[in-house]
Formats: structure tokens, C-alpha cells, sequence
């Protein structure tokens, strides 16, 4: 079983102003396994297929985690961010799921 080292994005809804909300990306470092490693092409709406991932991350949770599951974002790995698309809760670990390329908010240093 490979292991896992990296962050994960957590996003909070935050007033800027009043009445605009905005999404605001926090990153913690996690250790972890991969648990299942396959990509797939999807047929996209483009001229090129899109490539998804469906790899399964178990992550060592911290109380962080356990409160803030609903608000994971993305998995930085293999040096890109992806998706998380499903979690499930395995007290003291977390199954993540991930999917295709993240391309929303980024954190802010």
C-alpha cells in the first residue's frame, strides 16, 4: 500500500463585506494510504476527453477533520489538486474519494 503526505483545502464562507460572501481555502497537511490508485478518460463537451481519477485516500484524522469533513475541497497529490467527491467516516480515519482537476478557489498566503 503506497502512503500519502499533503495537503488538503478546506473551504470557509466568509462576509468580505456586508451581503458578499466569499469562499475562503484553508490548507492542512495530512498522513495517510492509498487505498485504490486507477484514472479513466470521461468524454468531455470539448475537443479532448477529460481525465478523472476515482483514487481512495485513508487519512489519520484530527479533531479538525472530524468537525470539518463537509468542508474539503481538494487533495494536493501527485502535484496536482484534485477533487474530493466523497468522504466517509471510519473514526479515526477519513475515506476520501477523489475525482477530477480542481480549479476553484486557491488559498491565500
Amino acid at each position: 500500500m503506497a502512503k500519502f503526505y499533503g495537503p488538503i483545502g478546506y473551504a470557509v464562507t466568509e462576509e468580505t463585506s456586508p451581503g458578499v460572501w466569499k469562499e475562503k481555502i484553508t490548507e492542512k497537511n495530512y498522513y495517510g494510504d492509498v487505498i485504490r490508485n486507477t484514472r479513466r478518460w470521461q468524454a468531455g463537451s470539448g475537443i479532448n476527453d477529460d481525465l478523472e481519477i476515482n483514487n481512495q485516500l485513508s487519512i489519520v484524522s484530527d479533531p479538525y477533520a472530524q468537525t470539518h469533513f463537509h468542508t474539503m475541497r481538494y487533495v494536493t497529490w501527485m502535484g496536482s489538486r484534485w477533487k474530493v467527491t466523497n468522504v466517509e467516516v471510519q473514526f479515526p480515519r477519513l475515506l476520501l474519494t477523489i475525482g477530477g482537476v480542481y480549479n476553484g478557489p486557491e488559498p491565500e498566503d
